[in-house]
């Protein structure tokens, strides 16, 4: 009787651990790294945050740790880092793989995306399937979209059109960018973004073009007189998604990826309201420093279109595989 007991006592007992285990077995930590500063309001910190925080709300068995700053990964390392496992989710400027993908230069080319509502026409449109194809085909899920404006500004006057850049030395944030500001005449000096204040100051550069939170973050009301706001006209756009590896996104349950899934798509529409937001703050920040704030018109914008024509456009055509196509995909989204 007594060996009984103990049989059934321990037969129960296994029992009662089998949901436990099955539990166990579904539940996943995903590792989250992005380059953002964590913790101080970037909007693409909160995004990647916000994705963890309803995902652990959803009760799936799923754990995302996000790894902000550089911490765990460079920032230009993180595509690569999904593809070897070393981490399964990132926020990341897509042009930071366009060495691997060369098509992902498209993705912060002159004069594509002119607005936020412009940018949000073009995230259903065949050119960004186009590259979302070629983001799956290299191993990789888009969890949401997000598309950065940025800006023009001049150290001693504004910059409207292309014969305002003539002679002067520009600071640029990419090739396609430096290939046009090149095509108006401009100089191009090869500088990173945390050096902009430092050689406006010293006289090295006299107009540079980057996103307006950075406009904002490095302070650079103190040195320019003039800024070009993005307005119905823009012509910097950077997509930066947040993404997930194929491997990573296959481990998950249908429960885990519906909550996923969820939780990015809410991170996303933050994030449409957030940017916007961004560009307002840029503008009022910079007008309160009076410094001159200025939109280009249809007519400045389409010069520049005609000078990127012959510089960035030409050169990405010609160079990348279905070049040409990505951009008549892209120009034809009105």
């Amino acid at each position: 009787m007594k060996h009984r007991s103990i049989a059934t006592a321990v037969s129960g007992l296994l029992m009662a651990a089998t949901p436990f285990t099955v539990a166990v077995a579904d539940s996943i930590t995903l590792k989250a790294s992005h380059q953002f500063p964590g913790g101080k309001g970037d909007v693409r910190d909160e995004m990647v945050q916000m994705i963890a925080r309803d995902v652990a709300a959803a009760n799936v068995d799923m754990t995302i740790k996000v790894f902000p700053g550089s911490s765990l990964v460079k920032a230009k390392d993180q595509w690569k880092a999904m593809l070897s496992g070393q981490i399964d989710m990132t926020s990341v400027p897509l042009d930071y793989a366009s060495g691997i993908h060369p098509q992902f230069g498209a993705t912060l080319m002159p004069g594509l995306v002119k607005s936020q509502e412009h940018a949000m026409r073009l995230n259903n449109s065949p050119f960004m399937q186009d590259i979302k194809a070629i983001i799956e085909k290299g191993g990789v899920k888009v969890l949401a979209d997000a598309w950065l404006a940025g800006a023009f500004a001049g150290k001693d006057k504004c910059i409207l059109k292309p014969e305002d850049a003539a002679g002067l030395k520009v600071r640029s944030a990419g090739a396609t960018f430096s290939q046009m500001w090149a095509g108006a005449g401009a100089s191009v000096v090869s500088i990173a973004s945390n050096e902009v204040y430092n050689a406006m100051q010293q006289g090295v550069i006299q107009a540079t073009d980057t996103s307006t939170g950075s406009f904002v973050s490095f302070r650079l009301y103190e040195q320019v007189k003039c800024i070009t706001a993005p307005g119905d006209n823009a012509m910097w756009f950077m997509y930066e998604p947040v993404l997930i590896s194929n491997t990573s996104w296959n481990k998950l349950n249908d429960a885990q990826k519906k909550a996923l899934s969820t939780a990015a798509k809410k991170a996303e529409a933050y994030f449409n309201v957030e940017s916007k937001k961004m560009d307002d703050k840029m503008v009022e920040t910079f007008k309160k420093n009076n410094v001159k704030v200025v939109t280009m018109t249809d007519a400045d914008a389409a010069t520049w279109r005609g000078v990127a024509n012959k510089t960035s456009y030409k050169v990405f055509a010609e160079s990348v595989p279905g070049g040409k196509e990505l951009i008549e995909k892209a120009l034809s989204v009105k």
